[in-house]
């Protein structure tokens, strides 16, 4: 399979989207691991225009560039390998480098946690228990890795049944009409609105059937799409029906948000109204996006490379230093819009330090989802 660079783009738009994401997680009146002192109810209107969609792209992408590594003739065993090997050493470094000052934040900030961080270190966060209503230890935003390997490692059993027979020529009749659109999105308001109404994701790999319900069929549907020309083609055709429904579909929803904000919202009809528009929304960008990326972003870059390397390392630490900045920044009650500059200033520069010094270290590149070096440059 040749190199699809629009997805490349697309996955690079989507992680950078994620980060200013996180940023206004920290302005929203949700719940999130650093709040501001003042937080700004309109800042949920720009986040709903993302969160419907963002995180299923992302499994719809890793979907497709799964068939891709596969496609390269290594076979299912070393694949696995080689995912294993790429997910959950960064996973686990994580979880025990990485991760822990954001729990330490949110206990001392928001739950009268009293200890400094070396005695959470030491002391509670390997209790394998709750400390304050929280567990611990974490991998608090790398759920997103251990769901993407476990996601694999059904694929792969997955193709391994199959064997030789292949499910692609009915996915193609399927998938290459409406129904590329119409089906997904139709699965995706049952899951939301009828079969989970009301229940968010939980980010518990054993228990968080409604996101499993979600992202597993995305990351299934990216995988088949990357052996289907009648499903892209398909794409093409209804991109932009797909794009306008995603707009009213977010205007109904952030309607219904602003006037039943919060946990304030009503029951049956607006509730399962809001639930079925974010679901309408998320899948209808999803094939928008796709459509947009294979016809304008197809192409290469000098940045590309460089990009596409650094995604997963800034993903890595974005979070972190999101919550660890605005942790530090808490006692100096700055305004709103001055917390916003420094936090998307620290991220930013945060990120690239991490990723330049982190692939410059042999050791450490493993440990923040880069490829070691090539061999050659052992042996110098």
């Amino acid at each position: 399979m040749e190199r699809h660079y629009g997805l490349d783009w697309l996955r690079i738009g989507a992680f950078g989207l994620l980060i200013f994401y996180h940023i206004g997680m920290v302005f929203v009146p949700w719940g999130y691991h650093a709040k501001t002192a003042h937080p700004i109810p309109w800042v949920v209107v720009p986040m709903l225009a993302l969160n419907s969609w963002r995180l299923l792209l992302l499994f719809v992408v890793s979907g497709y560039a799964s068939r891709a590594l596969l496609a390269r003739g290594h076979g299912a065993g070393r694949f696995a390998r080689n995912r294993t090997w790429r997910l959950l050493l960064p996973l686990l470094f994580g979880v025990l480098v990485v991760v822990p000052i954001q729990p330490w934040i949110e206990l001392t900030t928001q739950r009268g946690y009293a200890h400094d961080f070396g005695y959470f270190l030491l002391h509670d966060y390997f209790r394998f228990a709750r400390v304050r209503g929280l567990p611990l230890p974490t991998w608090q935003h790398l759920w997103f890795v251990g769901y993407l390997w476990l996601y694999t490692m059904l694929l792969v059993v997955g193709v391994a049944l199959v064997g030789r027979r292949s499910l692609q020529p009915l996915f193609d009749r399927v998938f290459g009409t409406v129904l590329v659109w119409l089906l997904p999105m139709a699965w995706l308001v049952l899951v939301s609105a009828w079969l989970f109404p009301g229940i968010g994701p939980t980010n518990d790999l054993v228990r968080d059937s409604v996101s499993h319900a979600q992202y597993l069929p995305g990351f299934l549907f990216g995988f088949a799409l990357a052996g289907s020309p009648a499903a892209l083609a398909a794409i093409h055709r209804w991109w932009p029906a797909a794009l306008i429904v995603a707009v009213a579909s977010y205007a109904t929803a952030a309607a219904i948000e602003l006037r039943w904000p919060g946990g304030s919202m009503p029951g049956w009809p607006y509730g399962t109204l809001f639930a079925a528009s974010r679901a309408v929304q998320g899948w209808s960008m999803v094939v928008a996006l796709i459509a947009l990326a294979d016809r304008f972003l197809n192409f290469d870059r000098r940045w590309r490379r460089t990009l596409t390397e650094a995604v997963f390392p800034f993903y890595i630490i974005h979070q972190t230093i999101i919550v660890g900045v605005e942790g530090a920044l808490l006692p100096f009650a700055l305004s709103p819009l001055a917390e916003f500059a420094v936090l998307v200033v620290a991220t930013i520069g945060g990120c690239w330090l991490f990723y330049l010094i982190g692939r410059e270290i042999g050791w450490l590149r493993p440990l923040i989802g880069l490829r070691p070096f090539p061999h050659k440059e052992h042996t110098t």
